[in-house]
């Protein structure tokens, strides 16, 4: 695409750590709606200090796709994270995700530096399995039952944890079909998006990459499940529930962890990297 910047090769930033620590994403939310208050600044200096704190990629989004959340212009979205995305490229080398399910929005992103599409309705519009498959960049597949307006109305599985996998490796395998590398491809089990508590639970339990290998991708970080569980109404009460479904990732070999607190989930990687002999 005329204007576009070359893709760099993030292959190996999508795997963790050789010690066993999951890469750290942070969350940068460029909304004024998005479920945890204290990330919608959106803000390029709180992504200067995520990377200070030991992120290993920032992740942008201009579209809050929490339960219940309405839908923006594509318009809107643009002007919300390209402005980011061009200002941290232009200052960092950290890797970048756009998080969005738009492929308008995708392509302005990955001209203004971004690595990584990050796609909350797991690639459904085939214009966007177009674009990654054009463009070689890597993406990240996650799963979601409904729309984020629908999603928690009924949820419902017969085996959670097949089906959620089962679509996202078969949506994997259609992108690496149309020629995508199979080492530029991320699975999210979507935790919250269209599951009950009891299914989020069950996702918890294991990982699939499938026979390809595909990395995996987590994104827990103070959402309801862990609310429900320890009680705790306020999201901003939530970051000790959180680093224990972390800790759960790193024993599954989880590769990147979605995080709002990246100094936190590096102290704890660090800590069960060492009690585990660094394996």
């Amino acid at each position: 695409m005329a204007g576009s910047r070359g893709v760099r090769d993030c292959r190996r930033a999508l795997r963790a750590h050789a010690d066993g620590r999951p890469r750290l994403m942070g969350i940068i939310n460029c909304t004024p709606d998005s479920f945890h208050s204290a990330s919608r600044s959106g803000d390029f200096e709180r992504a200067l200090q995520m990377i200070a704190e030991g992120a290993d990629w920032i992740d942008i989004g201009g579209e809050s796709t929490r339960p219940g959340a309405e839908a923006v212009s594509i318009e809107q979205e643009l002007n919300r994270v390209i402005p980011v995305i061009s200002e941290l490229r232009s200052s960092s080398d950290v890797w970048i995700s756009v998080d969005t399910r738009h492929p308008e929005v995708a392509a302005a992103a990955l001209d203004a530096g971004a690595d990584m599409v990050n796609d909350v309705s797991g690639l459904r519009d085939p214009k966007m399995l177009e674009l990654i498959a054009q463009r070689g960049c890597a993406a990240c597949i996650m799963h979601m039952q409904g729309e984020p307006g629908d999603m928690q109305e009924n949820p419902t599985y017969l085996n959670v944890f097949e089906e959620v996998y089962a679509q996202l490796l078969s949506k994997a395998r259609e992108l690496v079909d149309l020629g995508h590398d199979t080492e530029n491809v991320v699975l999210d089990p979507g935790f919250g998006f269209g599951k009950t508590l009891q299914h989020n639970l069950d996702l918890l339990q294991d990982i699939e990459r499938g026979p390809e290998g595909f990395a995996i991708l987590w994104g827990a970080s103070r959402k309801s499940m862990i609310g429900a569980i320890t009680e705790r109404e306020e999201t901003a009460d939530r970051l000790p529930g959180t680093l224990a479904v972390a800790t759960q990732a790193q024993k599954l070999g989880v590769d990147i962890l979605r995080v709002h607190d990246v100094a936190e989930h590096l102290d704890v990687a660090k800590m069960n990297s060492a009690i585990n002999g660094g394996v």
